[in-house]
């Protein structure tokens, strides 16, 4: 491990939306108490990280176990819009993007987070696309799209201003929080949940829960990013509604002066290459969008793949040694999406009878 050592966290506990007070903003996690208690996270992903920073903030001792750094995770590569994505049940994953939105709003005043608050565009090329189905738990934050909102080429869309995150410096943030709230972070591979001698654990392994737990209901969507460099000064981002396997979509990120050009979402491919082929299609796709893209330099290929399942599965098991597991994942493509909530979640299954 790091040798960081364990700490009683002394910082205040982090605001989450609680499903008890309708949404609106607590202190602490639902009903999570202050007790110190020692807890091994494993996965250091978004869910990971996030589910580790909410039981450090909130008096326990925390220590994540990661097969990757932090930073070399599937999230790090994650475009991370704001918006729910290939996850189910769609009202439960509606509830928790919702209460995580509300702390995405609050990060994004405060600085280095990688948050920001970002106008965009949704479009469709032809009449008659709807607003999305999680807007009834936004009211006010979509809108019909102004006809100079579409680009050539479409027809119908709904703008809106939501939370985009920089994943690399958003990380970071969550690192740094871990560590402050007394956390610690080590490199390691765990074979089996049974082998941690540990009370209290929480599973945030994402897709690697399918050989782990073993879970045969995950699958692989992988998804392709291209990094260019943000030259034509790109400050709104846009996606095209129903892409199938091959999207369209582009997310500046002007604090890191790029641009993330994307992508695909191919079930059940499991390499993580980028492929030129289908890099130089996301580039030409997205120059239909935005011809000056055309033109920026190409700075990196990111390949990550997205944890799906038929639903997210956030639920307790008492294993074999009498300690308590959560598990959480299978968030498919909106990790980031619902990941405070999920993470609330996931310590009061934790820590309540």
């Amino acid at each position: 491990m790091s040798g960081l050592g364990w700490a009683t966290s002394r910082t205040r506990p982090v605001i989450v939306p609680s499903r008890e007070t309708g949404g609106r903003a607590r202190w602490g996690v639902n009903g999570l108490g202050r007790t110190s208690t020692e807890v091994t996270v494993v996965g250091g992903g978004v869910i990971g990280m996030t589910t580790a920073v909410v039981l450090a903030e909130s008096g326990h001792r925390v220590r994540v176990v990661t097969r990757e750094p932090v930073g070399r995770t599937t999230s790090a590569v994650a475009g991370a819009l704001w918006e729910p994505y290939l996850a189910e049940p769609r009202q439960t994953v509606a509830e928790w993007a919702h209460r995580s939105y509300r702390v995405f709003a609050e990060l994004a005043e405060e600085p280095g987070t990688g948050v920001r608050m970002a106008g965009g565009t949704k479009a469709h090329p032809r009449p008659g696309l709807p607003a999305p189905w999680w807007a009834t738990n936004h009211p006010g934050t979509v809108r019909p799209a102004a006809p100079d909102e579409l680009p050539a080429g479409y027809q119908s869309g709904w703008s809106a201003r939501l939370p985009l995150v920089d994943m690399p410096t958003y990380l970071d943030y969550l690192t740094r929080r871990l560590v402050r709230a007394g956390g610690e972070i080590g490199l390691g591979t765990v074979s089996s949940l049974a082998e941690l001698d540990t009370p209290l654990l929480v599973n945030c392994t994402g897709l690697g829960a399918r050989e782990l737990v073993p879970d045969p209901m995950l699958r692989p969507v992988q998804g392709h990013l291209v990094v260019v460099a943000n030259t034509p000064r790109i400050d709104r981002w846009f996606v095209e509604a129903g892409g199938g396997e091959e999207t369209t979509y582009i997310f500046p990120q002007p604090g890191a002066g790029v641009v993330l050009l994307g992508g695909t979402a191919f079930a059940d491919q499991w390499d993580t290459d980028p492929n030129p082929k289908v890099a130089a299609r996301i580039v030409q796709r997205c120059a239909r969008v935005i011809p000056a893209l055309s033109d920026a330099p190409v700075l990196d290929h990111r390949v990550g793949l997205r944890p799906v399942r038929s639903q997210v599965r956030m639920e307790r098991e008492i294993m074999p040694s009498g300690a308590m597991c959560v598990h959480s994942y299978g968030h498919g493509g909106c990790g980031v999406t619902v990941s405070w909530a999920c993470a609330a979640d996931a310590a009061d299954l934790l820590t309540t009878q």
